[in-house]
């Protein structure tokens, strides 16, 4: 009797441990799904005035519009868009009455519109705040002599722009053949349902192997 003990604790703690890892995935599951619904409510909003201290925590993917004048003082980010091809993201500075300079990410511009001319235009831009986390330590800095972005970098583009770090995604045509990008939660992956079926097969299989260990240990005392 005492041979199968250590081999059975062994299986039963590993079971244990396994299965409490698959249901914290479910449970992450249900939070992130939470969190998700939050920020599709965020987003879909009405618009607010822009805030006069934006910051992440409290108002990442908030409805926001602002008034003012784009200046012509952009950068450009590299793109693709299905259908489209490859191109760009505009960020353009744009000057508020009250003398702020905020950054709008105006859409997306096929690379054969580039070099069409872009002239500094009153407007007033309905969006959503956001910190986006694009860049890596992998991501190269931006191109020294195209000027190409290669990730959005709000700190990095407001000091290039000479702007706060305030970044509105426009959900709506800001002009100039430019194709609004308007967030969403599709690149926020809730990937926790397979990942806990990932831990209970684990389990299933530490309890199969548990057994046959068991089984050959009776089969050899036999």
């Amino acid at each position: 009797m005492r041979r199968y003990v250590f081999p059975l604790v062994l299986g039963i703690v590993g079971v244990a441990i396994l299965m409490n890892l698959g249901f914290w995935q479910l449970r992450r599951m249900e939070e992130k799904r939470v969190y998700l619904d939050e920020i599709e409510a965020r987003i879909g909003n009405a618009p607010i005035p822009l805030p006069a201290e934006p910051e992440e925590g409290p108002h990442k993917f908030q409805a926001v519009w602002a008034e003012g004048r784009f200046t012509g003082e952009y950068l450009e980010v590299l793109a693709g868009q299905r259908g489209a091809g490859p191109g760009v993201l505009v960020i353009e500075a744009l000057a508020l009455p009250d003398g702020r300079r905020i950054m709008v990410q105006r859409g997306f511009l096929p690379e054969e519109a580039r070099t069409l001319p872009r002239a500094a235009q009153e407007a007033r831009v309905e969006g959503n705040l956001h910190w986006p986390q694009d860049s890596s330590s992998s991501t190269p800095p931006p191109d020294a002599k195209t000027g190409l972005w290669f990730a959005r970098d709000v700190a990095g583009m407001a000091a290039k722009l000479n702007t706060e770090p305030t970044l509105i995604v426009a959900r709506e045509p800001t002009g100039d053949g430019i194709a609004p990008l308007p967030v969403d939660t599709s690149g926020i992956p809730n990937d926790h349902w397979g990942y806990a079926i990932q831990w209970f097969l684990l389990a299933a299989t530490w309890a199969g192997m548990t057994l046959f260990l068991l089984w050959r240990i009776r089969a050899r005392k036999v």
